[in-house]
């Protein structure tokens, strides 16, 4: 076991892993969300720099994630005796930016820590300040959540493998190393190196590990994925440079325990919802089916049973609906602080207004405007940290945590928690899991409790079946089980 002076005591799953990782050129943290990936990355990184063997890092996390890198990650694990220089990307080249971005290209005795977001390596400007580091520095390049890089054809995949050329040690993190296929593994252990598997084209490795069919889409003959095969020579093939491990494994953590609330339906939604229904089932039995065309009619169907709908000019109409006032009955019930996740940002407006206005009996505000934090798109990323610290501060006056998947289900720990409410969900597993495990990770010492809120006899309940049972919606369904759902 590594003797060495960390800041923050490791659990043994992490002393393992960085036994397994420490001074290995190429390797893969698939750990499990909340088991601490994170952590033994800036530990490898400290050892690595107290041996002599690198002055830099180069930290590449997405957009809602890599904030927390530079204000929470490294400044509660980062070993004090490692001086450090630390910088975080600005797509607007400030004078005080350009000033800090330069002085972290000057050679000294400290190490230097550059924090990038992924998608800034979609542009030219991105690629020149991450490769000038790179030749700075003896430096590790590590990607956070590395399935963003997992579409070989993207600008930023390709980008991120050569730039990566400058780096000595390479390293990527990930609790869901494939998310929709196999083939997801191809572009991360790609950067890792492209000898590790011996597959130096994409479509080589695709068609060892994929099953291929070629079918006649709107008289255009094109290639499809059937299946796949030989998954356990690919299992085998990544065990040699990666890690893994599952909560279940290494952490005692508190239960997870699921309850699902039924919503009414009010007779104006469940009018509608009929309507669309069959409008949806003729559209989906007169076209060739595409995933877009079924998630376009599995969208308008969830949206009519969470209480709006959304005209084809992007128009908003509201119906009449019982769910927002079952939100507030729910968290009337919930003691202590409550995590609430929606789908549309119409919805997340809707609920904010709902709690900061609700009243008691004596018509007195029973939780106000100061209740309530959000994270999601329309809040500016510079504030999103002050938004996750108010609400952890258990003296504050913050109840509720109020977001959507898509933004803060990635990167952030909100173990003062013990509820977690999904208002609607994501069709999108990773999302899912991710958004559930903000609270369900270390340093939660409660059980912790999901509420999904569900109208009977509609797509609310396929979605939460199909997440139970692991099933990635967003990619995995098909026209035909489409139209058995609704």
């Amino acid at each position: 076991m590594f003797k060495y002076k960390f800041k923050t005591k490791p659990f043994e799953h992490q002393l393992i892993a960085l036994e397994r990782s420490a001074f290995e050129k190429n390797f893969a943290l698939f750990m499990e969300m909340g088991t601490g990936k994170s952590k033994v990355l800036i530990d490898n990184i400290s050892i690595l720099y107290d041996n002599g063997k690198i002055d830099g890092a180069l930290i590449i996390a997405p957009k809602g994630v890599y904030k927390n890198w530079y204000s929470e990650e490294i400044p509660t694990h980062m070993p004090a005796h490692v001086k450090h220089k630390m910088v975080m990307w600005q797509p607007n080249h400030t004078k005080k930016f350009k000033k800090q971005y330069e002085n972290l290209l000057k050679v000294d005795d400290d190490l230097h820590i550059f924090i990038m977001n992924v998608e800034a390596l979609s542009t030219q400007k991105g690629v020149d300040a991450a490769q000038k580091f790179l030749r700075t520095h003896k430096a590790m390049m590590a990607i956070d959540e590395s399935t963003t890089i997992k579409n070989p054809g993207a600008a930023r995949t390709k980008n991120v493998i050569k730039i990566a050329d400058g780096a000595v040690y390479r390293r990527i993190l990930t609790g869901s190393p494939v998310t929709k296929s196999p083939l997801d593994l191809f572009s991360q252990c790609y950067f890792l190196d492209p000898f590790l598997l011996n597959f130096f084209s994409y479509v080589s490795f695709r068609n060892r590990y994929a099953i291929m069919r070629r079918v006649l889409i709107n008289g255009r003959s094109i290639q499809l994925v059937a299946g796949y095969q030989r998954i356990e020579e690919l299992e085998r093939s990544i065990k040699p440079f990666s890690f893994r491990v599952l909560k279940e494994d290494c952490l005692d953590l508190p239960k997870k325990l699921f309850i699902k609330h039924r919503v009414e339906l009010t007779k104006e939604q469940r009018q509608l919802y009929d309507q669309m229904r069959t409008t949806a089932l003729a559209e989906l039995n007169s076209k060739v089916m595409s995933t877009s065309t079924v998630l376009t009619q599995l969208m308008r169907l969830h949206q009519i049973t969470c209480g709006h709908m959304k005209t084809d000019n992007d128009e908003v109409i509201e119906l009449k609906n019982n769910r927002i006032k079952d939100l507030l009955n729910l968290i009337e019930d919930i003691d202590g602080k409550v995590i609430i996740w929606a789908n549309y940002v119409h919805d997340i407006q809707n609920i904010i207004k709902a709690i900061s206005h609700e009243k008691d009996e004596e018509g007195n505000l029973k939780y106000g405007k100061e209740s309530i934090v959000t994270y999601y798109g329309a809040i500016n990323a510079d504030n999103r940290p002050d938004n996750i610290t108010k609400f952890k501060d258990t003296n504050s006056k913050i109840r509720f945590f109020k977001g959507n998947p898509q933004t803060g289900g990635y990167g952030i720990t909100l173990t003062e928690a013990k509820a977690v409410i999904y208002y609607s969900n994501s069709y999108d597993l990773e999302k899912r899991l991710q958004s559930e495990d903000r609270a369900h990770r270390i340093g939660q010492k409660n059980n912790v409790t999901y509420i999904d809120m569900l109208a009977d006899d509609t797509v609310d309940e396929k979605i939460v079946e199909s997440l139970r049972s692991k099933v990635n919606i967003a990619t995995e369904i098909m026209g035909e089980e489409l139209k058995q759902w609704i």
